[in-house]
């Protein structure tokens, strides 16, 4: 397990089923592949769709939260912005955000694997 936890910007969006699911999750895909994967630090953005299809969750991971400050700081926030809004604009259905704030975390801790137990 890694002992570099690196740094999160988690985005919160609750859906009005399981079709506005899958086109923000597409969506969102696109904008971190045009707006934000080719900056230093940026390691992944995983999204996921709540089993009963009210919300999208989506973790954005960075090395460090400089590297997150330097793409806040560079990006072209406006661009990416008008993409967001436009990208909600163009679902079938209804998508709100559920972030307040600054939604950025630092992982503390993390428990990974361990050795099985045999009396299970």
């Amino acid at each position: 397990m890694s002992t570099d936890l690196g740094f999160s910007s988690i985005i919160d969006y609750t859906v009005d089923g399981f079709d506005t699911q899958l086109e923000l999750v597409e969506a969102f895909a696109e904008i971190q592949e045009r707006w934000v994967r080719f900056f230093p630090g940026y390691r992944s953005a995983r999204f996921h769709v709540s089993t009963d299809g009210s919300r999208v969750y989506t973790i954005v991971h960075w090395a460090s939260e400089a590297d997150y400050r330097h793409f806040v700081e560079n990006s072209d926030t406006d661009g990416r912005m008008a993409a967001i809004t436009k990208a909600l604009e163009g679902l079938s259905g209804k998508a709100e955000p559920r972030m307040t704030g600054a939604p950025t975390y630092t992982v503390v801790r993390e428990v990974g694997p361990g050795p099985q137990r045999l009396d299970v």
